[in-house]
């Protein structure tokens, strides 16, 4: 009878919690769009003013004919970062066919004018022989020179798996899978650093929690922080020094983190320090693009650093693997100068936006010819930033002094997504892309944590 009142009581605890997400759900949702709804007018304006003075330039301004035009194939439509590499190729005078899969058909960035054709394929990691089949199809029937992936951290292995059926048709700027696998393996980089004599902070592999629990913390003289090996969406923020106050506190969080022999994590001493961020192009070992920023756990906000020693770091490793790809690192620059790479991820990062006004991203990526040094963003390029996440950070401001600063990045810096010359994707990413995915929450009555309009997507627990 104890036992039946008990499991009673626990189901309705279940019900009555699962109906105040769902409420919550509802009104967050709904409040949102509404938001947009008011913005829309506003921003509909600006983009029919661009629209008109663009119908003026074409008699100022001249196009831009490549020597020898290609196709480029460029995946990611729902990111910001393959928005950008799509105008740096038709600015240079290229073709672009732009693809993402089925779920963001509603892309926003389909609809730039740099844009050729636009196709949807099956998601990878559900689909994978659909997923290479599609790409197959679309690169014979579009004639496609130059396959660039701009990947989802789920994507990056599945565009290596289909690297060798592409080859037969176009040259594929990405890496084997061996490479992916490796460079995406935050345990299996560390260590492939460190062969090379690069510095890395101490990690250790962890597939127990109680790994953590034994670990003699005494011996260590800087705190650790773990790390799921997997991308996590949303845990992948959740920076907790280990050890916690108490042993106690530490096996309950430990505990609370899915850690198992499938889904292994990272313990990672933490340096405390400068945490910058890096975007490399990289063909033959050669280092042909770069850039750095200061980096942020939630990154929206980018400015190019000069930093000597991360770029030596960059091109000792990428030479020493003899890499042809896009890859970028997560470095912390200690007090005494030493940088270690404490992540790296083999797929464009959303620092190339920095490069929006640089004529020479499309032959860094296309080019066979070495070049003197590797392209930095131009000096007269602007930080770039994302409009609706500065809007959204003014609700928190508490001073004076924060108020300046926010201020200062809107007037110093640029949008990332809207362009005078291209502003469609500024109206269709947040007015069209956005609202449609919060109207399928909405149908659903699912929750969201936040609305990350770099990526384009909803952020969700257990999410893409």
């Amino acid at each position: 009878m104890t036992q039946s009142i008990s499991l009673s009581m626990a189901e309705s605890t279940t019900s009555s919690t699962g109906v105040r997400v769902k409420v919550v759900a509802l009104f967050k949702t709904l409040g949102t769009l509404t938001l947009l709804l008011i913005a829309l007018p506003f921003n509909a304006f600006i983009v029919l003013i661009s629209l008109l003075w663009g119908i003026v330039q074409p008699f100022t301004k001249k196009a831009v004919v490549a020597a020898h035009p290609q196709t480029i194939l460029v995946s990611g439509a729902k990111m910001t970062k393959a928005l950008q590499l799509a105008r740096s190729f038709h600015a240079a005078g290229h073709r672009v066919i732009l693809i993402e899969g089925h779920k963001y058909w509603l892309s926003g960035h389909r609809f730039s004018k740099a844009v050729s054709r636009f196709y949807t394929v099956p998601a990878p990691q559900e689909d994978p022989e659909g997923y290479i089949q599609a790409l197959v199809e679309i690169v014979k029937k579009e004639r496609v020179d130059v396959y660039v992936p701009v990947c989802s951290p789920v994507a990056s292995y599945y565009d290596s798996l289909a690297k060798p059926a592409l080859s037969e048709y176009c040259e594929v700027f990405h890496f084997d899978a061996d490479i992916t696998k490796m460079l995406d393996d935050k345990f299996a980089f560390t260590d492939q650093a460190r062969s090379l004599s690069l510095s890395v902070p101490k990690s250790f592999k962890i597939t127990d929690p109680q790994q953590v629990i034994n670990f003699d913390f005494s011996q260590e003289t800087r705190k650790y922080i773990l790390k799921s090996i997997s991308y996590d969406s949303v845990r992948r923020l959740n920076l907790t020094k280990l050890p916690c106050d108490t042993p106690e506190e530490t096996a309950a969080f430990v505990n609370s983190l899915p850690i198992s022999p499938e889904k292994s994590w990272i313990m990672q001493e933490f340096i405390p320090g400068k945490e910058l961020c890096t975007h490399s192009t990289v063909r033959d070992g050669e280092l042909r693009l770069h850039c750095c920023s200061n980096s942020s756990a939630f990154q929206i906000n980018y400015e190019n650093v000069e930093n000597p020693q991360i770029r030596e770091w960059v091109q000792h490793f990428v030479k020493s693997l003899s890499l042809t790809g896009q890859v970028s690192f997560d470095f912390i620059q200690a007090e005494d100068g030493t940088v270690y790479a404490i992540e790296c991820n083999p797929r464009t990062h959303s620092a190339i936006t920095m490069f929006y006004n640089h004529p020479g991203v499309a032959d860094a990526y296309l080019g066979k010819t070495p070049l003197t040094a590797p392209l930095e963003p131009l000096a007269s390029s602007k930080p770039t930033y994302l409009i609706y996440h500065e809007i959204w950070r003014l609700t928190g401001i508490r001073s004076w002094k924060q108020l300046q600063t926010s201020v200062n990045t809107l007037v110093q810096g640029t949008d990332a997504i809207y362009s005078l010359n291209d502003p469609v994707p500024f109206l269709t990413l947040h007015h069209w892309q956005i609202p449609l995915l919060l109207l399928k929450n909405l149908q659903q009555l699912k929750g969201w944590v936040k609305i990350d309009f770099n990526i384009g997507k909803l952020v969700e627990l257990g999410g893409d």
